[in-house]
Order: C-alpha cells, then structure tokens, then sequence
C-alpha cells in the first residue's frame, strides 16, 4: 500500500499577470510531486489563486472595473501559465468563487473562536497593502516595506485578534522536535529566533468599509472581513474538502505521512508561526514541511509586478520552449538562494546540457542500435570490463543521490546527479566504439559481437534511468526518451534490477527530443 503525500505552492495575488517568480514555485513545487510519484506514494498537489486581497480591490479600482471581473480575468493567466508549465497539480483552488473555501474559512474561525483565541481591539499600526501585512518599525529599511519599497500606510481600526501569544511554547517545541520541519536551516533559524523573541497578538480581520466589502464576512459581524492572510492560509485544507469532512482531507492531509508547503521566502512567518498556530488552535494537524525557496533576481533585484521588472514567463517559453525554461529554473537557480535569471545561461545550458549531451545520447546510441542490431536492444554477453562496473556504479549512484537531494528539496543538485549519469555514458560510448566493434563483427569477430550486445544493454539500461530520473523535471521530454525504449513504467527502476526486462525490446529511432534553439540571447 503506497503512503500519501499533500504538496502545495502557494496562492498568488492575481491583480495582475503572473511572473517568472510564479513560474519558479510552481515548478519547484510539480518536481517534488512528480519525484514522490515516481518513488510509489500517493502525492495530491494543490495550486490555485489568492483572490480576497485588497491588492486585488486597487488594482480593479484602479481600473475602473468590479473586483470579480478583475480577478476572474487576471486568474486564466496563471491557469494558462501552469499548463504550459506542464505542471501536474491535482486542483485549482480559487478563493474567492469556491464554495468549500468559503465554508471552510469560516468554520476554522469558528473553532479558533471556540479555544477563546480570537478577540476585538482597536489598533494602530503601519500596513503594506504590497504585503497585506502590518509592519512594526524596526522591520522597515529606511522607512519602507523591505518587500515593495514603498513606505506602508499608518492604518488605525478595531480588528479582531488571535492569541497567537498562547502559542510560543507549542510551535517552539515543534520546531526544535522536527515535528514541523523548515527547510533550508537558515530559514528555521530566522522562524525559531523569531518565536523565542516573543509572540505578539497578531490582527486577523479588516474592516469591511477598508476592505471596499471585498473578502469573506466574519462570522456573526457583518462589520469585518477575515484578514486575506487567514482565509488564504486555510486553502490548504478547504480544497480538500475539509469543511465537508470529505475523504481527500482525511486521505491527504489528516493521514498523509507529509504534509509540504512550498513558498517564497517573505511568507515564510506565515505558513511556519502562524499558520501552525492556528491549526493547533483549530486542533487540526500540522504541516510537517515548508520549504523556503529565494527570489528570482533581476540585476540583483527581486522580480515584481510592483516594482516593474517582471519577467513575462510566458514569453520566455514562446522564445525558448518548455524544457529550455524549467531546466534554467531547476537546473540553473539554487533552490534555496536569490538568484539571477539570465537568459545566455539559459540557452548555454539548454544546448551543452541537454541538446548536446543527453539528446545526442539518445540520438546516436538509438542509430547505432538500429544500425548494427536491427533496431532491437541485445542481451549482454562475455566477460564484463572495468567500463562496464564504472556505468552500472554511476547508474546506481545517479539515483540514489538525485532521491537524496529531493529529499532535501535540492532540485539542482538532483540534476546535477542526472547529469552526472549522462556524461558517464556518453564517454562509455566513446571509450566502446561501437562504430569500431562493427567492422571487427563485419570481419567475423565474435568477440567484438559479443562486446557490442553488452555495450547496447547498458547503454539502453543507462538512458532508461536517465529518462525515468528525467520525468520530475522534463516530463513530456522523459516521456519520449522513455518511448524509444518502450518504457511504459513510471516508477523508479532498483539500482539492481537497472537492465531487467530491455533485452529483446525494439528500441525507436526518435525525432530530435531537444531540438537546437533558434534564438541568439
């Protein structure tokens, strides 16, 4: 019986079109679902879209427009985006049309109003509308919003509070147990220094006048909405059904061995204080893991629809293609770190590493097979060579360490291994000539036959793994890798059993899987 696992990106504002940061999230998010998948376990990946915000009431105002023309029009971008992203993402959560969202905000309010976590008080404090969040001074730089640049709004207003104090001590023993783990470790630091310094109450509603009567009304107040933050954060569980006591939330979240947030690292405080806090209050499972990602830089700047400098990924897919953008992406940025989009590197790293190494591969040993064994993958005969041992090691090697570095979520890292088993073979088909063999068999050489039916195995067995290893990452090109051997199996092929079932299968002469890139950047 295979374990299940929730995976998430989180939900985007959607006042206006989404950018290359988006993309970089999605994709981080799709790769960890698609690696899990391949490993066995049962993996339900949400996405969807924040749309109860007041960012998102500007923007319409801004306009000219109601809020829910804004909205419904701005979330078919990032719906078109994650299509041609390739994501595999089980369900589209909207926040602001779906029902059991709605029901499902409202009911976690109600029982964290029931733990007597939830009170009225008159406050004043200075908001980024950017951030949809308040900010005490000491957090500003220079007097402005670290995220946006803009100086935030000094806003006064009776709001309800959660006791997000009552919570210091459970959500440290959490953190410090493992029990909610945060990924990178410079990131729970950051979290565990923040929750020993002190949890201050935090405001989880907003006026209903401020709010323009955009957003989900507080139960029994008509007066409030809930706090975009407060409603989005609960997307996790009402997509799920959670509201409804449907099986998915008993099956993906209340039963599942691990529970992952994937998210940007200036909503970490949210999805690792508060949001925990608040289902301790609900007394409803943890997540067991956020993963931190960093920023996509421009010029050292982080991409944003604010600050101008956003990268339309859908134009950089029309440009390169697919492959070429989620490869920069994973293969490219750390995982972890800020960093650069550059699109020579793009194209650099798309041509060496793809077109010329694993695309070759493919390309010639799938000829050379043709070629010299009637297009049908032979068994392995004779004695096998130093060669041989140093392909299998590197074959084995390649998937335990990219399952290592997932493990981690350290997609770049995981490539690297995968990169590591192409070149392996490419220089195992060099170092075998089998262009050389095939004279000595054409002479009568038995040997040489023999030689050259074990190289064509392990080559075949070699590009398997690569492929199977490539379908996190590449899915549609994996999948044609995959065809060339006849490989139907989606799941992780054992270190040991890396050549089973090849020999005797036709092997496919395929069009050119990473095709040579137009475009001069």
């Amino acid at each position: 019986m295979s374990t299940s696992s929730f995976i998430s990106a989180t939900i985007p504002y959607v006042n206006s079109r989404p950018h290359l940061g988006h993309a970089l999230e999605y994709v981080q998010a799709d790769c960890f679902a698609r690696l899990q998948r391949l490993q066995g376990r049962d993996v339900y990946f949400l996405t969807g879209s924040d749309e109860n915000s007041l960012k998102n009431v500007l923007a319409a105002e801004q306009e000219g427009i109601p809020t829910q023309e804004l909205v419904d029009r701005n979330v078919v971008f990032f719906q078109e985006m994650i299509e041609r992203l390739e994501l595999s993402q089980d369900q589209f959560i909207r926040t602001s049309v779906d029902p059991r969202h709605i029901a499902g905000a409202t009911r976690i309010w109600e029982l964290i109003a029931a733990s007597g976590d939830i009170y009225k008080k008159s406050y004043e404090g200075l908001y980024c509308v950017g951030c949809e969040q308040f900010y005490v001074p000491s957090e500003l730089v220079d007097g402005k919003c670290p995220e946006h640049h803009v100086a935030p709004e000094r806003v006064s207003e009776e709001n309800y509070f959660f006791r997000l104090s009552r919570y210091q001590d459970q959500l440290l023993d959490v953190l410090r147990s493992g029990e909610l783990q945060v990924v990178p470790k410079s990131r729970y630091n950051e979290v565990v220094s923040f929750v020993e310094s002190g949890l201050a109450d935090i405001s989880i509603s907003r006026s209903t006048d401020r709010a323009r009567g955009w957003g989900i009304p507080v139960p029994g107040d008509p007066s409030q909405v809930i706090y975009v933050w407060i409603d989005a954060l609960t997307n996790y569980i009402t997509a799920l059904g959670w509201a409804e006591g449907d099986d998915l939330y008993k099956r993906y979240w209340e039963d599942a061995d691990s529970r992952t947030h994937v998210l940007g690292k200036g909503v970490t405080r949210f999805h690792s204080v508060y949001w925990p806090a608040m289902l301790m209050s609900a007394g409803l499972p943890l997540p067991t893991d956020t993963f931190v990602h960093g920023y996509i830089t421009a010029n050292g700047q982080k991409l944003s629809k604010s600050l101008g400098n956003a990268i339309d990924p859908m134009t950089v897919i029309d440009k390169y293609g697919i492959d070429a953008v989620r490869y920069a992406l994973l293969a490219d940025l750390s995982p972890i770190e800020d960093g650069d989009f550059n699109e020579e590197r793009l194209v650099m790293r798309y041509t060496t590493d793809l077109a010329n190494g694993l695309g070759n591969l493919v390309s010639r040993v799938a000829s050379m097979v043709g070629r010299y064994r009637d297009g049908v993958i032979p068994q392995a005969a004779g004695e096998l060579t130093d060669d041989d041992k140093r392909l299998a090691r590197q074959a084995k090697d390649s998937v335990e360490g990219v399952q290592a570095a997932m493990s981690r979520y350290d997609h770049r890292d995981a490539l690297t291994h995968v990169g590591n088993l192409i070149r392996a073979s490419n220089a195992y088909v060099d170092n075998n000539a089998p262009w050389h063999l095939a004279k000595a068999v054409a002479a009568g050489d038995e040997t040489a036959s023999a030689r050259m039916d074990t190289v064509f195995l392990y080559l075949a067995g070699a590009i398997r793994q690569v492929g199977l290893l490539m379908l996190p990452f590449l899915p549609t090109s994996a999948e044609k890798i995959l065809k060339v051997l006849g490989e139907e199996s989606h799941r992780l092929v054992e270190p040991s059993a890396w050549l089973d079932g090849l020999a005797g299968r036709p092997m496919e002469r395929p069009l050119p899987i990473f095709p040579r890139l137009d475009v001069v950047a």
